[in-house]
């Protein structure tokens, strides 16, 4: 039995298979499908199969929404597909892969960044004690 990838390597001469954020949506408005196509195809062109959607804007509840077809994901994992960037970090967030060690990094310098502003404020707020002139 032949994989599906190996066909498509070889009509492509290299390359593998990736699972990716396709762009659609309209001009200020950015809605994704999460495919897996070839490395060599357009961005936005011929895919193999669609594995989700992720609509990066938040909607009325403040959420991002985020569709996952995991069975199929771990699927075209395991038959060697490679993830984008953007992808990995989208899986890292839902549990299904590890996080990537730059959101780590990013998530402790804002924990840093907010708790030193909240210290900054506390000390504006609180009134200075009067000095009384004792003589």
């Amino acid at each position: 039995m032949v994989h599906l990838t190996t066909v498509l390597c070889k009509a492509y001469h290299g390359g593998h298979l990736t699972i990716r954020l396709a762009l659609g949506g309209c001009t200020n408005r950015p809605f994704y499908r999460i495919v897996a196509a070839h490395n060599k195809c357009p961005r936005d062109g011929r895919f193999v199969e669609q594995l989700g959607s992720y609509d990066p804007l938040p909607n009325s509840n403040g959420e991002k929404l985020v569709a996952l077809n995991l069975d199929r994901i771990r699927h075209w994992i395991g038959c060697g597909a490679h993830l984008s960037k953007p992808m990995e970090k989208l899986l890292g967030l839902c549990g299904f892969y590890p996080l990537h060690p730059m959101m780590i990094t990013n998530a402790e310098r804002l924990r840093r960044k907010r708790a030193r502003e909240v210290l900054l404020a506390s000390q504006k707020t609180e009134p200075e004690p009067a000095e009384t002139d004792a003589s």
